[in-house]
C-alpha cells in the first residue's frame, strides 16, 4: 500500500514486531513506537534500516505527536504477561487507559482507521465455555489479575464511546493465547518456561493438577486475523484464536516430546484467580473476515522450539524457573 501510513505502538514487543513486518512486506510506511518499558530492540531492528519504517521512543500514556497523515493506529502498547502487569501494576493501567484515550485523540485528529487490541481476559475465569463476544465476562476487578483485565476492559469501553459519540472508525480484537518466536525470554508463559525448563534439564513445573486448559495460537495466523480485521467493515469486538483447546497437563507433555528431554512434570499450588478454561469462539472471525488459523500447534511448536533453542546457553538462563500461570 504505498503511500499508506500506520501507527503501531508497541512496535518493539512480540506482537507489535510481528505486525511492523507485515506492514513494512505490504508496502505501507510504519511509524513503530515504544517505550521499551517491556518491549526489545532486537526485535525491529532488521527494520532500521529501510526507507518505509521509523521508531520512536515515546511513552503513549503520554501526548502523541505524529506529523503528516496517518491512515491507520494499531495500539499494541501494553504489558502482556502476569510476569509484567504484577510488576508495573500503573503504568499497566495508564496504558489501557491514557495510552487508549491518547491514540484515539490521535486517531480523531488524523481521520485514521484504530484498531485496538483487547484480550481474552475480559472474560475473567469463564462461566461460559467456550467464550464468544457476546459473554460479558467473570473478572474481578480488586483481585492481583484486575489491573490488566479491567484496563483492557476500559479500552474496549472508550474505543465504544469514540465510535458511537464521534462516529470514528475503530476495531477491537480480543486476542487468545499467541505463541511463536520472539517471545519474550522471561515473560511468565508457559511455553517459553516449559522450553526453557527443558532446555536446561529441569523438571516442567504446571499449576495445580494441570487440568486447566489453553487454546494456543500460533503468532503468524494472529497477524493476518488482526490484517483482516483492520480491512473489515466490522467494529465489534472479534475473538481471534485457535480453538483447539488442551490442557496444560498435555502442553508439558508435547513440550517434553518435542524437546526429548526426560525431565518429570511436577505440580505447585494453582494462583488466585487463574483462569480454569480459555477456548475462543471463532464463528464471528470466519463468517465476517473468512478467517481460520492454519498453522497446526505441532508445526507451530517446532518453529517456536527452533527460535529458542536458536539462542544461546547464557540466555536460556534467562528462560523463566516457572510460568506465571494465567496465560
Amino acid at each position: 500500500m504505498k503511500g499508506k501510513r500506520v501507527l503501531i505502538t508497541g512496535a518493539a514487543g512480540f506482537l507489535g514486531s510481528h505486525l511492523c513486518d507485515r506492514f513494512v512486506e505490504q508496502g505501507y510506511h510504519v511509524i513503530g513506537m515504544d517505550n521499551l518499558i517491556t518491549g526489545d530492540l532486537k526485535n525491529i531492528e532488521h527494520l532500521f534500516k529501510l526507507d518505509n519504517f521509523e521508531f520512536y521512543n515515546h511513552d503513549v500514556s503520554q501526548f502523541i505527536h505524529i506529523s503528516g497523515d496517518l491512515d491507520y493506529i494499531l495500539h499494541f502498547a501494553s504489558p502482556a504477561s502476569p510476569i509484567d502487569y504484577l510488576k508495573i501494576p500503573i503504568q499497566t493501567l495508564k496504558v489501557g487507559a491514557l495510552g487508549t484515550h491518547n491514540c484515539l485523540g490521535l486517531a480523531r485528529e488524523k481521520k485514521a482507521r484504530i484498531l485496538v487490541a483487547s484480550t481474552s481476559e475480559v472474560y475473567g475465569d469463564p462461566l461460559v465455555h467456550p467464550q464468544t463476544e457476546e459473554y460479558w465476562g467473570n473478572v474481578n476487578p480488586v483481585g492481583p489479575r484486575g489491573v490488566y483485565d479491567e484496563a483492557k476492559r476500559f479500552m474496549e469501553s472508550i474505543t465504544m464511546a469514540y465510535h458511537t459519540f464521534h462516529g470514528l472508525e475503530t476495531r477491537i480484537i480480543r486476542i487468545f493465547n499467541t505463541y511463536g518466536p520472539r517471545m519474550r525470554l522471561n515473560d511468565g508463559r508457559a511455553l517459553p518456561a516449559f522450553i526453557g525448563q527443558a532446555l536446561r534439564g529441569e523438571d516442567l513445573t504446571v499449576f495445580g493438577d494441570g487440568s486447566q486448559t489453553r487454546s494456543f495460537c500460533y503468532v503468524d495466523d494472529l497477524v493476518e486475523g488482526i490484517y483482516r480485521l483492520l480491512m473489515s467493515d466490522y467494529s465489534m469486538p472479534v475473538n481471534i484464536g485457535n480453538p483447539n483447546e488442551i490442557s496444560l497437563k498435555d502442553f508439558a507433555e508435547e513440550v517434553l516430546q518435542l524437546t526429548g528431554s526426560s525431565v518429570k512434570i511436577i505440580y505447585k499450588t494453582l494462583p488466585v484467580d487463574d483462569p480454569k478454561q480459555r477456548q475462543p469462539d471463532i464463528t464471528k472471525a470466519k463468517e465476517i473476515l473468512g478467517w481460520s488459523p492454519a498453522i497446526e500447534r505441532a508445526e507451530g511448536l517446532k518453529r517456536t522450539y527452533a527460535y529458542f533453542k536458536s539462542l544461546s546457553k547464557a540466555e536460556w538462563s534467562k528462560l523463566p524457573k516457572e510460568f506465571e500461570s494465567g496465560k
